[in-house]
């Protein structure tokens, strides 16, 4: 007895220690961490914990369902869907010719079911970049950032356009593993705006291609300076109610009432997913509504072969928050998250595919995820 009170006081002063020095180094953010993964039985974060966080609603408009293909789930490749199989999906949708031609869901998900887009809210929150130079609400992607946002006016150099191509040489840092982190702060904390002071320009900006989810953030910032509005609330207002959104979305928050995790965390569903694919497939016209700027749809979704990445390589696959692929003689564009979220769209073909599910593939194919070609195969059987 007297020994199980002694590893009982051991461990209560463990968790004294172990919380003071969290409390007192700024590292806050993993009382929320640990409370909502390892506590919980799991690992890291989920598609499915919306509500473990303060949430803005992005509302809807007037609904505009989907056509539904007469050919709707008549092809089906058997070896293919077993490998999509394989990365616990949880829903996949194939539009062709503007009506949806493939649809299937797992477990209890389906077409109504909110999950996380992980990083392909950083395609959304290029969209809106553009939006607001159509609207002159910001003058040029080659306009100093200083010019919205004064705290960067000792970096005349860095542009709106570095943040976009993701080099504007900040020194963040993207180690989902990390959890004291810039992703991990950002992602379980509580004040992004003031995580992102502790960051600034370490390298020259135009130069170097490196991933980092500051960048989206500094963006929004931006957004919200010139429009007066929350992201959710321009989003609704010039996206998600124009294209006929049927379910309302969740975007997380820092906090409550704070502003948008804008890296990420953008919860919908993939028919309404799909609808920025056509989006984009149409150039930026929905139902002959301009929406965005055919200019910048094409300037957004071209590589920055002017760029080299960390390894030297020319970027030949990234444009402005979005990735591209050269495959089977096909230029295709796509948005992208971490648990194998994407909006890939293949203009020759008029293809919009959708895959939302817990993984993605460790194997990579020309800087992408292996899977992400299994899902094109798939969709250009249809």
């Amino acid at each position: 007895m007297k020994t199980l009170k002694k590893i009982l006081v051991g461990f209560l002063i463990f968790l004294a220690t172990a919380s003071s020095i969290i409390f007192l180094t700024g590292n806050k953010h993993l009382f929320k961490a640990i409370a909502t993964t390892y506590l919980v039985g799991k690992t890291g974060p989920s598609i499915d914990e919306y509500d473990i966080f303060e949430n803005r609603t992005v509302e809807v408009g007037t609904p505009q369902p989907w056509n539904i293909s007469t050919n709707y789930n008549k092809k089906s490749n058997k070896n293919l869907l077993a490998e999509i199989e394989k990365l616990e999906p949880a829903a996949f949708l194939i539009v062709k010719n503007d009506s949806i031609i493939y649809e299937e869901y797992w477990d209890e998900y389906n077409e109504y079911s909110l999950t996380n887009s992980f990083s392909m809210a950083k395609s959304y929150i290029g969209l809106l970049i553009g939006i607001a130079l159509d609207e002159g609400k910001i003058n040029s992607v080659d306009d100093p950032v200083m010019n919205y946002l004064p705290q960067y006016s000792d970096h005349p150099e860095l542009t709106i356009k570095h943040l976009l191509t993701m080099s504007s040489g900040i020194n963040f840092d993207e180690s989902y593993g990390n959890p004291f982190g810039h992703m991990a702060k950002a992602y379980y904390g509580k004040d992004i705006e003031k995580l992102n002071e502790n960051y600034t320009v370490t390298e020259t900006p135009g130069e170097t291609f490196r991933y980092l989810g500051g960048n989206t953030i500094i963006l929004s910032f931006i957004l919200q300076k010139v429009t007066g509005q929350t992201i959710s609330e321009y989003m609704s207002e010039k996206v998600w109610k124009p294209i006929g959104a049927v379910n309302p979305a969740l975007w997380n928050l820092d906090k409550k009432e704070g502003k948008e995790k804008a890296y990420c965390c953008f919860y919908s569903n993939a028919r309404d997913f799909a609808k920025i694919g056509q989006l984009y497939l149409n150039n930026g016209l929905w139902n002959n509504q301009r929406i965005i700027s055919e200019d910048y749809i094409l300037e957004s979704t071209c590589p920055a072969y002017y760029l080299k990445d960390g390894n030297g390589n020319l970027v030949d696959y990234y444009g402005y928050q979005i990735w591209s692929t050269y495959y089977k003689d096909l230029d295709i564009f796509f948005f992208r998250g971490i648990k194998g979220q994407y909006t890939i769209v293949i203009p020759d073909k008029k293809l919009v595919i959708v895959r939302l599910g817990h993984e993605r593939s460790t194997e990579f194919v020309n800087n992408n995820p292996s899977d992400l070609y299994t899902y094109i195969d798939f969709a250009l059987e249809q």
